[in-house]
């Protein structure tokens, strides 16, 4: 086997600022890399996860103009954790904003983990015309057994049982049933302590599932106060909300994508989003190229997973 690749060398955005997108919202964005080359948007994971310096690391800055943001609500993007006129096509309707008013590109590449790959679905279904390649990492369709999955006991809690116990412990046994809905009161109420509280429990538990090996560092990130906050009560929402897409949207739509090149790297061991997901979409979109990586978790940061996603964007890199 060729040695696994790993990030590019650490590089600085040359242009930074706030797009104003309405409804309140402000969008923090950086542009990194060659001004003049091959034009790429990454979209973080979550909802509600942001942006770090690292994600700019995995395109070739020597051939890639990369648009980095923090989605609506998180990251430096304010008012921070906004659930207000926050929705995957809120979201999507930001991307083209940020083509149109930041990047300055008729069409891009796009780039997205995990949640930022059901939304970079959901954006190249709206607007195929403007994508020239998908990349993709962890797929998550958003379908009702997705989350069944991650929130209601027998599916990942059969993984993580310790965890699942510590997940479920601040929500009283009679509201076992619908911990979506449970957390979701807790985390909007007025109490700041009960709301904290309930927020770092949600994002401890999606730390243990990210993680294919324990990782402290990890954790420590995922329960911080600010992100903590940002991370529950967004993606809480979006769990509440089914995203906003109907059951099976992202399958059914995959026709959009046809002559699209596209890649997707999934870990074979990916417990957060498990790879049925990426099969089922393989399986509706058959150009797509697979590759499922046997030693692969969820995090775009194992070198496996990170060996393919850079073994991508190096080929379409032009």
């Amino acid at each position: 086997m060729d040695e696994r690749r790993t990030l590019y060398p650490e590089f600085e955005p040359y242009r930074t600022g706030m797009l104003e997108v309405g409804d309140g919202h402000s969008l923090y964005w950086e542009l990194s890399g060659n001004p003049e080359g091959k034009p790429v948007v990454f979209l973080h994971g979550g909802p509600g996860g942001g942006s770090s310096p690292s994600h700019r690391r995995q395109f070739n800055p020597d051939k890639y103009k990369i648009l980095v943001f923090d989605q609506r609500g998180c990251g430096r993007s304010t008012p921070h954790a906004s659930l207000e006129a926050n929705t995957t096509w809120h979201l999507v309707d930001d991307i083209e904003t940020l083509r149109e008013k930041v990047a300055e590109v008729d069409r891009w590449m796009v780039f997205g983990g995990s949640w930022g790959s059901t939304l970079s679905l959901a954006y190249a279904q709206k607007y195929p015309e403007r994508v020239t390649e998908l990349v993709l990492r962890g797929i998550f369709l958003f379908d009702e057994s997705e989350v069944d999955w991650l929130y209601r006991r027998g599916g990942a809690s059969q993984q993580y049982p310790d965890g699942w116990d510590e997940f479920v412990a601040p929500i009283p046994d009679e509201e076992h049933g619908d911990l979506v809905t449970a957390y979701r009161r807790r985390l909007t109420g007025d109490d700041r302590a009960v709301q904290l509280e309930a927020a770092k429990a949600w994002s401890k538990w999606e730390a243990v599932t990210v993680t294919l090996l324990p990782s402290p560092d990890t954790e420590d990130h995922f329960t911080g106060d600010d992100v903590a906050v940002a991370v529950a009560r967004i993606e809480n929402h979006y769990m509440a909300n089914g995203g906003w897409l109907k059951e099976g949207q992202l399958l059914w739509g995959a026709s959009k994508l046809r002559g699209i090149p596209g890649v997707i790297v999934q870990g074979r061991h990916d417990c957060c989003t498990p790879p049925a997901a990426a099969w089922a979409l393989k399986k509706a979109w058959p150009e797509v190229e697979l590759n499922i990586i046997p030693d692969g978790g969820h995090l775009y940061s194992e070198p496996g997973v990170l060996d393919g996603l850079i073994r991508a964007t190096d080929r379409f890199a032009g």
